[in-house]
């Protein structure tokens, strides 16, 4: 059969049109994900105690980042600030005087904060699920989350009057890093343990939930030991929230975020290979060994960084992948960059909605998440009648 002849067979035609199809859905979902969480960022920004027009939240977040650029321009290549200062166009103030304080110093860090661990929890957990073809499994499954815990609490035991005295740190960046040195710790010994076993799906995830007991059971003995104010402190941090946003944080988990998502996305052709099992992506070329190990570190590093500025949030690491599977599939190439924009925008509402349910007080994120992922897996539970979550 000659080039042309195939390039009309209407079987190749109809194989053809169909990937079109699929790919043209995929990417027009993951642009209006896009879309949707930029749009839920700035009327979130405007929700609150204090009520801010869109038009004011807009014109504060504009002014502001003007008069930071010219404040550094003036500040590092004056001879360019001479140039920026006769620009005719400026961008004006808001109406509310109070709107730029508002909106750019408090809600707008805890808003990127939220879609930072959204994006962080969500993308994860996709490439988890796909490197251990299960999807129940999530950077919590893993003892993660049981290990970030035990990091905090041992730091707030310990308290600021030891670990501030010996060390240059404050106290609560102590406990950030706490937390991230014990959730990249849990994977580490995760993976040890499985690899002295044999480094198989079951073997990992088996590996995971006694490293998650054996954690439990040291905050437990904390929770015991500790008196009644650190205790308070400790199961405000276990139930997550976004209380350690700020601009420092922020600017701080862009790049990591951003790199370790370029790095997992990388991954998704192998990823998509290994679907088919160990044996065909073996023949295929792939060292699944170190595919796994890479995408797990990688995983756990992104997840890690943002839980230890959150705590404990549940549940987005499950319900993003899962949602966006369900509408693309299971195309790692869409999966993981659709899995991350979903679980920013649930985090995202969540969090809004964790803020402003009870306003002026704040219940933490955490709460909402347990309850929304439960009614979601609940409804899959009901929807599947055998067929299997996937």
């Amino acid at each position: 059969m000659t080039e042309a002849t195939q390039d009309k067979d209407p079987v190749n035609v109809s194989v053809h049109t169909l990937y079109k199809a699929g790919s043209t859905r995929r990417i027009t979902l993951i642009t209006g994900l896009s879309i949707f969480v930029m749009v839920a960022a700035i009327l979130s920004a405007g929700i609150g105690t204090v009520s801010i027009t869109p038009q004011d939240t807009i014109l504060a977040i504009g002014h502001s980042c003007a008069v930071s650029v010219q404040n550094l321009l003036h500040t590092y290549l004056p001879s360019v600030a001479a140039w920026y200062d006769t620009i005719p166009f400026t961008i004006p103030a808001p109406s509310n005087p109070q709107a730029e304080l508002i909106v750019v110093g408090f809600r707008l860090p805890r808003i990127f904060l939220a879609i930072l661990t959204g994006i962080s929890l969500a993308g994860a957990g996709a490439v988890m699920q796909g490197l251990l073809r299960n999807p129940l499994v999530s950077p919590f499954t893993l003892g993660l989350s049981s290990a970030a815990s035990f990091g905090a609490a041992l730091a707030i035991v310990l308290g600021p009057g030891i670990l501030v005295s010996y060390f240059l740190l404050s106290y609560d960046m102590w406990i950030v890093v706490f937390a991230f040195i014990f959730g990249w710790l849990s994977m580490l010994l995760v993976y040890g343990i499985s690899r002295s076993r044999g480094t198989t799906q079951s073997t990992l995830i088996l590996a995971g939930v006694v490293i998650g007991y054996l954690f439990t059971a040291g905050v437990m003995a904390l929770k015991y030991i500790t008196n009644n104010e650190k205790l308070r402190e400790l199961m405000v941090w276990l139930m997550g929230g976004m209380w350690g946003a700020s601009w420092n944080a922020v600017l701080l988990l862009i790049p990591l975020v951003i790199i370790c998502f370029f790095l997992l996305e990388r991954r998704a052709w192998d990823l998509n290979a290994l679907s088919a099992g160990d044996d065909v992506a073996k023949n295929l070329g792939i060292n699944v060994e170190r595919l796994r190990l890479s995408g797990l570190m990688i995983s756990t590093f992104a997840a890690s960084c943002c839980l230890a500025f959150t705590g404990i949030i549940g549940f987005v690491g499950l319900m993003g992948p899962h949602i966006c599977r369900m509408i693309i599939g299971s195309d790692h190439r869409y999966l993981i960059p659709c899995a991350g924009l979903m679980g920013a925008a649930i985090l995202l509402l969540s969090d809004t909605v964790a803020r402003t349910i009870m306003s002026p007080v704040e219940i933490p994120v955490g709460i909402i998440m347990y309850a929304i992922g439960g009614v979601f897996f609940l409804f899959l539970i009901m929807r599947g009648k055998g067929r299997g979550l996937y």
